[in-house]
């Protein structure tokens, strides 16, 4: 009986030694993991990724929402007034310069064409009867057989009938430039809207609005120029951080609404010295080709200008900048440790981003693992996929 009560203390005691063990080694597992939740670097080097800076020309990324325009459009109406015959366009089909779009009635025109052509004779008739009449005067003075008064008033019928002639000549010219108005013509090529009086409307000459032709080859592409990034790029190009295009002429890339981007390149033509007070910014114009037509007035994209670029700048994955206290920083390698340097940012380059200041050439750069190390942790960097 005494043999077995001291079996069953031995075993009670060895089942508490089991519970204590597990507890303790619970409490370490829980104190491991608690000590790694609270971001305390594990022992030992922590194996990062990091990149070796090197600078590198990269372009200046200006990108703008925009609207197209026609590169010139224009108000057909009307010199003369008069009943509109017919319409000899398709309404948003494709004109060219010159084409008829529009016949007004002519016939009153050509009356008028008929009444100034006889006019012109019968000032012509006048006209040869007193040049005439003073060629038969002249040797009658001589020969003192008429009075030079005689002479004087055939020489000044002549003229008054050459001013008759003159100005029936002018009548004609106009009779017939309004008989040509009738063909109410487009200046240019383009793409005819539609037209806005019918056929059998009487027109009150240049008052009556008869269509819009707009140039759609090159188009225009409007876009306001905000004033700090004209700033920016001024004084970055007095400090020598930033090398701008020659001439202002930068290049200009479309992107559509889908996402696509167009393939003609435009240019740059045009930008106000005037700072518009609602919105801050400069009206700028781009000119680009329009062969297929497939930009038309009035469409919204997205413009990016190319040109300017920061001559042997250094640039970091978007990734590896953190947000502190004390502003952005990155972790950089000293000695084997993960050290803080405090950054200055400039614009995004797809997944990088340029730093003006707070690296150097040959800097380590740690992109990833930087979110299970701290400040003085060892660390063993490996070049991320792809470097």
């Amino acid at each position: 009986m005494t043999r077995l009560r001291s079996s069953g203390r031995a075993a009670h005691k060895a089942v508490t030694a089991l519970i204590t063990v597990a507890v303790v080694a619970g409490i370490a597992s829980v104190a491991s993991r608690s000590s790694r939740a609270d971001g305390m670097p594990p022992r030992g080097p922590a194996p990062v990724k990091a990149i070796t800076l090197s600078p590198r020309d990269v372009p200046v990324n200006l990108e703008y929402a925009a609207r197209v325009r026609g590169s010139r459009e224009v108000e057909i109406r009307p010199r003369v007034s008069g009943i509109l015959e017919k319409r000899n366009y398709r309404e948003g089909a494709e004109v060219k310069a010159g084409q008829s779009l529009f016949t007004i009635d002519p016939v009153p025109y050509r009356t008028a064409v008929a009444r100034a052509e006889a006019d012109l004779a019968a000032a012509s008739a006048r006209l040869a009867q007193a040049r005439r009449e003073a060629e038969r005067l002249r040797p009658l003075i001589q020969a003192k057989a008429a009075s030079r008064q005689d002479l004087d008033n055939a020489e000044s019928g002549q003229q008054v009938a050459r001013a008759e002639v003159q100005a029936a000549e002018a009548r004609l010219r106009e009779a017939r430039l309004n008989l040509e108005y009738t063909r109410v013509e487009s200046p240019l090529a383009g793409i005819a809207g539609r037209a806005i009086p019918s056929e059998g409307a009487l027109l009150a000459g240049p008052e009556s609005l008869l269509t819009r032709v707009i140039q759609v080859d090159p188009v225009h592409v409007l876009f306001g120029l905000p004033d700090s990034d004209q700033l920016r790029l001024q004084r970055g190009a007095a400090s020598g951080e930033i090398r701008l295009p020659e001439g202002g002429r930068y290049a200009v890339e479309l992107m559509l609404s889908d996402g696509g981007i167009y393939t003609a390149r435009g240019q740059l033509d045009y930008t106000s010295v005037r700072v518009d007070e609602a919105t801050g910014t400069s009206e700028a114009r781009a000119v680009v080709a329009n062969p297929d037509g497939l930009l038309r007035p009035g469409q919204f994209v997205r413009v990016r200008l190319s040109g300017a670029m920061r001559p042997q700048a250094l640039q970091v994955p978007q990734r590896a900048v953190l947000e502190g206290p004390q502003g952005r920083f990155v972790y950089i390698i000293e000695d084997g440790k993960a050290a803080i340097r405090p950054v200055e940012l400039a614009e995004t380059l797809g997944e990088d981003v340029v730093v003006t200041h707070g690296l150097a050439s040959g800097d380590q750069v740690i992109v990833d693992g930087v979110l299970k190390i701290g400040p003085g942790a060892p660390v063993t960097a490996t070049p991320p996929q792809g470097n």
